[in-house]
């Protein structure tokens, strides 16, 4: 997240990509949420999203996440950064589909703390994980900066405010530092890489990053290929070239 170490950062972003199953929201009457506005909407060329009013976000979590999502995946000599690929316009999509809410989960106790590979076992859907999470950092900003949110903060002391969450540091009321860092950082990463549908990634802008061809059928002869670049644009799942 800092200046000095944007580049491995973005190298372990790529490393560690966690996709959520969206088709599988399709599923399941995923609603109009999951579905671009307009083909111009889908298809923005990155570094210019289209205006975009939240309808899940409130003023004060849409400020806290433009914040948030720009010292999490900013813009930088290797490409472009989360907010100017509309990442913001994903998640307030996202968070209104099933997926979010906790419908195709089971959501019942018992509610215990158990090892890792047992998964999540909280009360919370992600969407509610986000917003008390918001709400938890926020208060905590107040308390200890005089007053000030997370979003009124300088860029070094909203960098340790995350890297304190990631790290489980920070102790809040109502959730585990962790456990929102690690499910907003999961969202963020989706948005950035998904299929521009959705939302995010305008203009096809992290898979040029990462030369990723999208939904192209006709790049096996450069599978095997490590020594040069893949040379022709992505085309996204409406068939829309990069």
């Amino acid at each position: 997240m800092s200046d000095d170490t944007q580049s491995p950062s973005r190298r372990n972003l790529i490393k560690g990509m966690v996709f959520i199953p969206i088709g599988a929201v399709a599923a399941t009457g995923a609603v109009r949420a999951l579905q671009p506005a307009t083909a111009a909407d889908a298809n923005a060329p990155e570094g210019k999203p289209d205006a975009y009013t939240p309808a899940f976000f409130n003023q004060v979590e849409w400020k806290f996440l433009n914040a948030a999502v720009d010292r999490l995946i900013p813009h930088d000599e290797h490409g472009p950064g989360a907010i100017e690929l509309g990442v913001l316009e994903f998640l307030d999509r996202h968070m209104q589909t099933p997926y979010a809410t906790g419908d195709i989960w089971y959501m019942q106790g018992p509610f215990v703390k158990a090892a890792p590979e047992f998964g999540y076992q909280g009360k919370l859907g992600l969407r509610d994980i986000i917003r008390v999470g918001i709400k938890n950092v926020d208060g905590y900003c107040a308390s200890q900066f005089g007053g000030k949110a997370f979003a009124d903060l300088d860029r070094k002391q909203q960098e340790e405010i995350l890297k304190g969450c990631e790290g489980g540091k920070l102790k809040f009321e109502d959730i585990s530092a962790k456990l929102f860092f690690t499910n907003l950082l999961n969202e963020v990463r989706n948005g950035y890489f998904a299929d521009p549908k959705h939302g995010g990634n305008k203009g096809m802008g992290s898979w040029k990053m990462i030369g990723y061809p999208g939904m192209r059928a006709d790049y096996l002869d450069w599978v095997e290929v490590r020594d040069k670049p893949y040379p022709i644009g992505p085309v996204d799942l409406a068939g829309r070239r990069g």
